[in-house]
């Protein structure tokens, strides 16, 4: 998988900030390898099985488009506008890109990956049963969990996110510490770090402040996971075991729950909304749908394996596809060979 050219162009995809902002800043490669990490610490201490959780991690993100979730967004909209209902969903689409679109074997296409892989990724987060997976292979028991190590995998996934967006966010000077002492939970992640006699107007103390976070985090979810996934038998592939009706038995304590809810919301309000970040979210939104109205209009602008698959796909689905695989980069640059500007700035 990690050969796989959808992987590496990870690193040129948008997490939060557009990848030429500056080299500091997550993309989607790094945020990958950041939930593998975390992911693996938590299955050694849960006595799960680490290879599996690194893999599901990396691959999970191999479906996002360029320019984040409002890429993905777009482009399920225009796929719905055209007539598609089930639209575009990236968890789908790493699914699709694992078992569909990378072409890596003459007899099958895809890649060789475990069933186990295949259904934590498609099943990483809940709830498993929506509109998109209509008509999937009965094996993936959509009512059924997935793998703990799935399970894992979805709450590393928030722990890697929500550290790394404070991070990135204090770094690039949109949000302070002093925005989000809203928060109960980093008011006691700031008491932490001032223990260390690490005061916040230190270049240290936003480093110290994110791995106590991230710390803090991991060992809440391994306290309150590990009698509950001890009642589970230690088998192999241990998916489609546990009914989807059960609670989930990897998680956050309820006070943990909730102080991560009210923080997320704290990031929305302040971070996630911000007008830098909306403006440059905005241009990316006008790049796709630019470069999916100019494809639908002209296939000659498709190169020659996107315009061979239009003569066995529907043509909707060939250029979301491609519009999916690109980088941040190559869409914006291609956008503007096609309309002869840029729309950056």
């Amino acid at each position: 998988m990690l050969h796989c050219s959808s992987f590496r162009r990870l690193e040129y995809k948008t997490q939060v900030f557009l990848n030429h902002e500056g080299d500091y800043f997550r993309t989607r490669l790094t945020h990958s390898l950041e939930v593998s990490q975390i992911a693996r610490t938590i299955c050694r201490m849960l006595d799960l099985r680490e290879t599996l959780a690194e893999v599901i991690a990396l691959s999970h993100d191999l479906g996002h488009t360029p320019f984040g979730h409002i890429g993905g967004d777009v482009l399920d909209g225009l796929l719905r506008d055209d007539g598609r209902p089930f639209g575009f969903e990236h968890n789908f689409q790493s699914f699709r890109v694992l078992t569909k679109l990378e072409q890596r074997y003459k007899s099958f296409d895809g890649l060789n990956l475990t069933f186990a892989t295949l259904e934590g990724v498609l099943k990483h987060s809940y709830p498993y049963k929506k509109e998109y997976l209509a008509g999937i292979d009965d094996r993936f028991a959509l009512d059924k969990h997935p793998s703990l190590e799935a399970m894992v995998v979805d709450h590393a996934d928030e722990i890697a996110y929500t550290s790394h967006d404070i991070d990135d966010g204090i770094k690039y000077g949109l949000i302070s510490f002093d925005d989000l002492m809203e928060s109960e939970l980093i008011r006691s992640i700031d008491v932490i770090v001032r223990k260390e006699g690490i005061r916040p107007d230190e270049r240290l103390y936003r480093h110290r402040f994110v791995a106590a976070l991230i710390k803090m985090l991991v060992e809440d979810l391994i306290a309150n996971s590990k009698e509950a996934v001890e009642g589970y038998p230690n088998e192999f592939p241990q998916c489609a075991k546990i009914d989807s009706g059960e609670k989930i038995p990897v998680g956050f304590g309820k006070e943990m729950a909730r102080a991560l809810k009210i923080l997320k919301a704290l990031l929305h309000k302040k971070l996630y909304r911000h007008q830098k970040i909306a403006q440059k979210m905005f241009a990316g939104k006008q790049c796709i749908k630019g470069l999916y109205g100019a494809f639908r209009e002209d296939s000659d602008l498709l190169p020659p394996r996107q315009r061979e698959l239009l003569e066995v796909r529907r043509g909707e689905r060939v250029v979301a596809d491609y519009i999916a695989s690109m980088t941040d980069r190559f869409a914006l640059k291609l956008y503007h060979g096609i309309y002869g500007y840029s729309i950056t700035g």
